[in-house]
């Protein structure tokens, strides 16, 4: 039962009371019957005015309910001139100016925060309680757009707390970081995705370049004496005027010349190291590709490798080292002939429309473990390999901003794309 409903049943109870008590005084003193009338109806209309004053809080209550749960804290009440009413509705007044100000303060800093996670170069992606995606800002978006599924299988497998270096396309390093924060009393779960790949890149590139320079230094050290000692001996002809002496004269040849190609082997390693800024220059692609392609015509006709070129009619203009570029092309090539074998297709695609070089081979393919080793110093599955060749392809297309990537697709083909 609600409170004005009992003061009203109060009230109508007592007045009846009085009422029925006065009849029992009619007889013997009319007047005092019409006095104690009187006093009943005063009292009555006194009940009315406390009954209004009384409910006119609770109605101006109801109605701020009704206002803070419809989230409207534009509602605000004029004072009555009643000390009590007025207290009560200056109370309520600054209580809705300081709700107010607080939603107002809570949303610009959601509005920041929002604004904040979508410009972030920082993948950032939030999950609702039941641990799927509920909300994800552009950088992820393009993060998952290389493969999701090793991405949201990574962030499966993660513990609470704890981050996973992730490699996607061979290429690109991803630091994977995984925690929760709390949201109406219970734990959700939020992914930060930040690329590492220039920073692994630069770390692994002091450290191969401090071995290489040290290997350099002790070769050179020892080579430089050797093959002195060696020419000496081959031009000292009083050595060699019989021919008792010359198993060691082919001996002492062989020795040079394996001296020459480990200098050939360590200034190989030394360009990766000192590999100059590019210096750019407007250069026709087109005509590069071409050059390339028949620069490694010969070492494909060996192993029956046709070249297919798609390129434009017109000069494709870039502005780039043409060098630096041709060596990455020429080392892209040679491992795609090797890849192959033999019997097989080289297709070179220029597209002028999307900014894009591929060169793609119809060869054995890339294995996840291969993909995982991919552009790694050192890394070969060659014999005789020195695994710096898709290193310096690179350092070469970093050196000059391109994007790239190295991927085998359904249909076979192994494909070497460098984004212009």
């Amino acid at each position: 039962m609600k409170l004005k409903t009992k003061y009203i049943l109060l009230i109508g109870i007592l007045h009846l009371t009085c009422l029925v008590l006065s009849f029992f005084i009619f007889e013997q003193n009319r007047i005092l019957f019409i006095g104690s009338e009187v006093f009943i109806l005063i009292s009555l209309v006194i009940s009315v005015g406390l009954y209004r004053q009384l409910l006119e809080p609770l109605k101006y209550l109801k109605e701020g309910i009704h206002a803070i749960q419809d989230r409207d804290f534009s509602v605000k009440f004029i004072p009555t001139g009643r000390s009590e009413m007025d207290e009560l509705i200056g109370v309520y007044n600054k209580m809705i100016d300081e709700l107010r100000t607080e939603r107002t303060k809570q949303e610009e800093q959601h509005f920041f925060l929002e604004k904040l996670i979508q410009t972030s170069p920082t993948g950032i992606i939030i999950m609702d309680y039941d641990q799927k995606i509920q909300s994800i800002n552009p950088t992820a978006t393009s993060i998952l757009n290389m493969d999701q599924e090793s991405v949201l299988s990574v962030v499966s497998e993660l513990k609470t707390g704890s981050s996973r270096m992730l490699k996607i396309g061979g290429l690109s390093i991803f630091k994977i970081h995984k925690s929760n924060f709390i949201d109406r009393g219970f734990a959700r779960i939020f992914v930060m995705l930040e690329e590492v790949t220039e920073e692994i890149f630069e770390a692994e590139k002091k450290a191969y370049g401090k071995v290489i320079r040290m290997m350099a230094h002790e070769v050179n050290n020892t080579i430089g004496p050797v093959n002195s000692i060696l020419g000496l001996a081959l031009t000292t002809e009083q050595l060699w005027e019989t021919n008792k002496h010359n198993l060691l004269k082919d001996a002492f040849e062989i020795a040079t010349a394996r001296n020459q190609n480990l200098n050939l082997f360590m200034r190989n390693f030394a360009d990766l190291v000192k590999l100059e800024p590019a210096n750019r220059q407007q250069i026709d692609l087109n005509k590069l590709v071409q050059s390339v392609a028949e620069f490694m015509t010969m070492p494909a006709n060996e192993r029956a490798i046709l070249f297919s070129l798609s390129l434009p009619d017109k000069p494709y203009l870039i502005s780039a080292d043409a060098q630096q570029l041709e060596q990455a092309m020429i080392n892209i090539v040679k491992n795609a002939l090797e890849a192959i074998g033999h019997d097989g297709v080289v297709h070179f695609i220029l597209d002028p429309v999307k900014h894009r070089l591929c060169i793609s081979d119809n060869g054995a393919g890339l294995t996840e473990e291969l993909n995982a080793q991919l552009f790694n110093p050192f890394f070969t599955t060659k014999k005789d390999g020195q695994g710096i060749g898709l290193t310096l392809v690179r350092e070469i297309l970093l050196n000059h901003g391109f994007d790239f990537s190295l991927t085998t697709t359904g249909d076979g083909l192994t494909t070497f794309e460098i984004r212009l």
